[in-house]
């Protein structure tokens, strides 16, 4: 793929948090001719995810945010999940739009897990915690995401702050939002497959 088009899927229950404000922090430094579109699932909510694998076949959503958020997702050659640290992990609204995932790998047709591969997903968050590694669940999620599609994973960007604009003072993440897009992705492996 050669033009890039970056989806970007805000993850917060609160507009403007400090989350989107590092993750457009990033986005500045990707060039102008790269699209960038930028979707809340707050404002676009997806219904619960309900598991019908074994009951009946599911049919592409042709409209509403199912039909939205799916259409998005597959012309995009990047996502970007920007969720803040909810209890270790992906917020709600993100949890759902992956479970999402699950139907739309099912979802006869359309091919969804053959058309992910290869794209890349990219995570940001903010935490108020000074040490990064209590976000490692929400790495773990998005990283082995991605190794279940075949996409390549460009790591998480990792910023601090509590209340809205308090990750504008992280220096380091501030700093490590210039060059984040600008890094290689490599094809994401599940732990178990890199450890031999």
């Amino acid at each position: 793929m050669t033009h890039r088009s970056f989806l970007f899927l805000l993850g917060s229950s609160r507009p403007d948090g400090n989350t989107e404000t590092l993750a457009r922090e990033a986005a500045e430094q990707l060039p102008s001719d790269v699209e960038q579109r930028w979707i809340s699932l707050a404002q676009h909510p997806l219904p619960d995810f309900v598991d019908l694998r074994h009951d009946s076949d599911r049919v592409r959503p042709t409209e509403g945010e199912a039909a939205l958020l799916l259409d998005a997702t597959l012309a995009a050659t990047d996502i970007v999940i920007a969720s803040p640290l909810y209890w270790y992990s992906v917020s709600t609204q993100t949890k759902r739009y992956l479970d999402h995932w699950a139907g739309w790998l099912r979802t006869p047709g359309l091919g969804f897990k053959t058309s992910m591969a290869g794209r890349t997903l990219w995570g940001v968050t903010v935490l108020a915690d000074d040490q990064p590694q209590v976000a490692d669940p929400l790495v773990g999620t998005l990283h082995n995401s991605a190794a279940y599609l075949g996409m390549r994973f460009g790591g998480v960007l990792l910023g601090n702050g509590s209340k809205p604009g308090d990750v504008l003072s992280d220096t380091e993440a501030l700093a490590n939002a210039k060059t984040f897009f600008g890094r290689e992705a490599l094809p994401a492996r599940f732990p178990h497959e890199t450890a031999a």
